[in-house]
């Protein structure tokens, strides 16, 4: 089997998925709390980063694009190497935000029905899941306070 960015691309989206449904479903379990929430299953998915980073782009393969400007991003990711990492780098992050939030949250002892919506929209949205996150833990003190 020939490793492309169209065969590697399940394998990657299906790694962060599993690590969100525990995120979401089971956030106390042993198995979660070591791979997810501890962080290492973002790690995992950031050393793939790496490899594709890494072999693509200082192995020479990459010829077209950059960073300096909408344009050069633009011709970037059409390069389907890129579009993986790309796409690789998302999933790691936000599964890093979301470990985050889980450990701040039983930390905190925000309840995890509070933090489902969050997770969710980090999950889709990234950025928007951390801001509402951050609402949450802010305001949540003052929650339990006014409904007493």
């Amino acid at each position: 089997m020939t490793l492309t960015p169209a065969s590697l691309f399940p394998y990657a989206s299906q790694a962060a998925l599993l690590g969100w449904i525990l995120l979401i479903v089971a956030p106390r379990w042993r198995v979660t709390q070591r791979l997810i929430i501890s962080g290492a299953w973002s790690l995992g998915l950031a050393v793939v980063y790496a490899v594709l980073i890494l072999s693509h782009y200082l192995g020479g393969q990459a010829d077209a694009g950059g960073f300096g400007s909408l344009a050069e991003v633009a011709a970037l990711f059409h390069d389907p190497w890129a579009l993986l990492a790309g796409w690789v780098h998302y999933l790691c992050f936000d599964l890093a935000v979301g470990a985050w939030a889980s450990r701040d949250a039983q930390r905190r002892g925000v309840p995890h029905l509070l933090l489902v919506p969050a997770l969710l929209l980090t999950f889709l949205f990234g950025p928007v899941g951390f801001l509402l996150y951050n609402i949450v833990r802010r305001w949540y003190p003052a929650m339990i306070t006014s409904a007493d």
